[in-house]
């Protein structure tokens, strides 16, 4: 819409590249600042088995925001020189189903059979 307008858009373009630094700055200290919070709570349970049951509830959500703000970071963040269309929509996917697709799987991993089928699976095929 910038370029649209015939109007010298250098300014407004860095103004809302700047905008947009701030407000993934600002949500990625948020979330940093929360985990933190979350794990020294979870450290001062006094039961092992406790501390158990909390970290493998709280890690695949990590694991999941992870992904998801990596992919997009790298997909909003990689430099024009190397946009390709087929990138930006291998990238879009990535950032789009493959998080949501990995969270029951993840998830799942909580579950001790399913454990023990993935660790079979895994150093059979090694």
């Amino acid at each position: 819409i910038l370029n649209l307008s015939c109007s010298d858009s250098y300014i407004r373009e860095a103004g809302m590249i700047v905008l947009t630094a701030f407000l993934m700055l600002g949500c990625f200290i948020f979330i940093a600042l929360s985990y933190v919070q979350i794990f020294r709570a979870v450290l001062r349970l006094p039961s092992l088995q406790g501390r158990h049951k909390a970290f493998s509830t709280c890690l695949p959500h990590l694991i999941i925001v992870s992904l998801f703000v990596s992919t997009v970071m790298f997909a909003h963040l990689k430099p024009p020189s190397i946009s390709s269309p087929s990138l930006d929509l291998a990238l879009a996917v990535l950032y789009s189903v493959v998080p949501p697709a990995v969270n029951p799987l993840i998830y799942s991993m909580r579950n001790q059979d399913l454990k023990d089928v993935m660790w079979k699976l895994m150093t059979g095929c090694i």
